[in-house]
């Protein structure tokens, strides 16, 4: 993974070689992305500048990628996991200039409509895809949005796009963040969605039987699929169900990698795992009961409470939020992602996405009936790329390490998405594999972990780290802001004004990185609890009175059942 910077609708009389010089200068605050090398490309339409985090062809995938003849330039941000099965499908001829998986979408272009080859691309993604001959360019993001993309308009009107807004936000007044699973055409000027599954519609799940045994081959794909790499890589392992998973089903493949069908064995066999907490964290605890049962080389790190709290500045303008659940999940894992850097680990599987999928959250547990928990499934996923990935992304690539995230593999998604959520629902009462959030997935998962990992229940990972974390940043969040300053909240900030003190500190932080109105826009804001919508909140009277947006505990739901390790 990378990051990209463009400029498009450049017109005569523009001072190119400044656009340029400007273009270096913005796109280095975004280097940390892409520490690898750094590449430019200039015409009289366009700049786009590349900075490389090497993962596949390292030694000649640079970009931006040029066409054979040069009419094509293209920037991307991201992984195309099955670049090998689509170079395969190609109607016609293309002379690939390198081995980069990320070349094929230039092949793509030149064959077939964005609306077309887009679904076709099993990935995370942002790209820039400059066509000189016709003055046309053509950008678009990946469906769910595991990968960060803002684009705007500066003084003169012309179009720049960016992996993060801090390359943005003080030339462009306008900067928003690019729509998930859209892309947009110059040519005509539209911003179109192109991705859209039937399973969307709970009337086109309603009735549909799960089934575990195909939930857990398509997972066991997906985890496979994004062991593409050539260089070192692990996984995060927070000892929770999630990135459990995530490690139990790379253990199995970590030793052999399939290229073109063949079966070899890998240059890095052993998987490494790594997990973080203060002292005496939860996750620590369970991280540890997983790598010794799966076998990984455990990488176990302990923070103190005064180091996250020094790191939180640069935490906030990593991620660009204030939001304070990202905020409280970010900071470790921003610490995490130094420690990966720093014994050679370039790549890193991780967990996000599942509970977006199957419900995972305790506030699920309150939901009436099967329609509206596939509809706030829905809702979580549409909102995913404000949350999660934007934490799980923009912490790890704060020191140029790639997160991937099988749970958001798309053809596991159409799988895990395409039955009736009743199946995912908490039935206590039943006995079953439903007694507790994310049964259907534990079920199809036996065996492949001790129960004591398979059937834990929820954390927040902001809690997992250790509950005393939260509970210090509100302590310290208090020692900073008066109640004369809350008060006067929305007087300073106009865009969701913040309803804490702990939100009125991070906050503050923003502004001193991201000033203006249209960055504030950026994020979400409106009352919640782990993310939830305001649907969510109808679903019990107490969700009204909960004070803490992480959703630490749902009355009648939270066991605890991490203190049976």
């Amino acid at each position: 993974m990378c990051s990209i910077f463009g400029i498009f609708g450049l017109q005569p009389g523009d001072d190119l070689a400044a656009l340029r010089r400007q273009s270096l200068e913005h796109s280095q605050r975004q280097r940390h992305r892409g520490p690898d090398w750094s590449g430019v490309y200039v015409d009289d339409g366009a700049i786009l500048v590349h900075e490389r985090l090497a993962i596949v062809d390292p030694a000649g995938g640079s970009q931006p990628l040029l066409s054979e003849d040069g009419q094509l330039a293209l920037a991307v941000n991201g992984e195309i996991y099955n670049h090998v099965t689509l170079k395969g499908q190609l109607r016609q001829p293309y002379a690939f200039q390198t081995a980069s998986d990320c070349e094929v979408i230039n092949a793509l272009y030149r064959e077939d409509e964005p609306g077309s080859f887009l679904n076709r691309l099993n990935g995370i993604f942002a790209f820039a895809l400059w066509d000189k001959a016709r003055g046309r360019v053509l950008i678009a993001r990946d469906p769910i949005g595991v990968v960060p993309l803002y684009w705007g308009h500066d003084s003169q009107g012309r179009l720049r796009v960016a992996s993060e807004m801090k390359s943005l936000v003080d030339t462009c007044a306008d900067v928003a963040q690019f729509p998930p699973g859209h892309w947009y055409d110059s040519a005509t000027g539209l911003l179109t969605k192109y991705y859209n599954r039937p399973w969307r519609d709970y009337a086109a799940v309603e009735r549909v039987a799960a089934d575990t045994t195909k939930l857990r081959e398509a997972f066991e794909a997906a985890v496979h699929r994004q062991l593409m790499t050539d260089v070192p890589y692990g996984v995060l392992l927070s000892g929770g169900l999630d990135s459990s998973l995530v490690a139990a089903v790379a253990a199995r493949y970590a030793r052999h990698r399939i290229e073109d069908g063949d079966q070899s064995e890998a240059w890095w066999p052993r998987l490494h795992s790594f997990a973080i907490g203060l002292k005496g964290s939860p996750d620590l605890a369970a991280a540890q009961v997983a790598a010794d049962y799966l076998g990984t080389v455990h990488h176990g790190f302990e923070y103190t409470f005064e180091e996250g709290l020094d790191a939180l500045p640069e935490v906030i303008r990593h991620i660009e939020s204030y939001d304070v659940t990202s905020i409280r999940a970010s900071t470790p894992m921003f610490l995490l992602a130094r420690r990966i850097k720093a014994m050679g680990v370039k790549m890193v599987l991780s967990g996000e996405g599942s509970d977006e999928i199957f419900g995972g959250y305790l506030y699920f547990h309150k939901a009436p009936d099967a329609r509206q928990f596939h509809e706030e499934l829905i809702r979580k996923l549409d909102a995913l790329h404000n949350y999660d990935c934007l934490r799980a992304n923009k912490s790890m690539m704060a020191w140029g390490v790639e997160p991937r995230v099988p749970f958001l593999d798309r053809e596991f998604m159409d799988v895990a998405m395409a039955f009736d959520a009743r199946y995912k629902m908490v039935d206590k009462a039943s006995g079953g594999v439903q007694r507790m959030e994310k049964g259907i997935l534990r079920a199809a998962f036996e065996g492949y972990l001790p129960d004591e990992i398979l059937w834990r229940q929820k954390e927040q990972f902001s809690d997992g780290v250790g509950y005393g974390w939260i509970d210090g940043l509100k302590a310290h969040a208090e020692s900073q802001v008066s109640d004369r300053e809350l008060a006067a909240a929305d007087k300073r900030f106009g865009v969701n004004p913040p309803q804490t003190k702990e939100a009125y500190y991070y906050r503050s932080l923003f502004e001193q990185f991201f000033p203006t109105p249209a960055a504030a826009e950026t994020v979400p804001g409106g009352k919640s609890i782990a993310c939830s919508t305001p649907a969510a909140l109808a679903w019990d009277a107490s969700f009204a009175a909960m004070a803490d947006p992480s959703g630490r505990a749902v009355a009648g739901v939270h066991d605890q059942a991490v203190a049976k390790i």
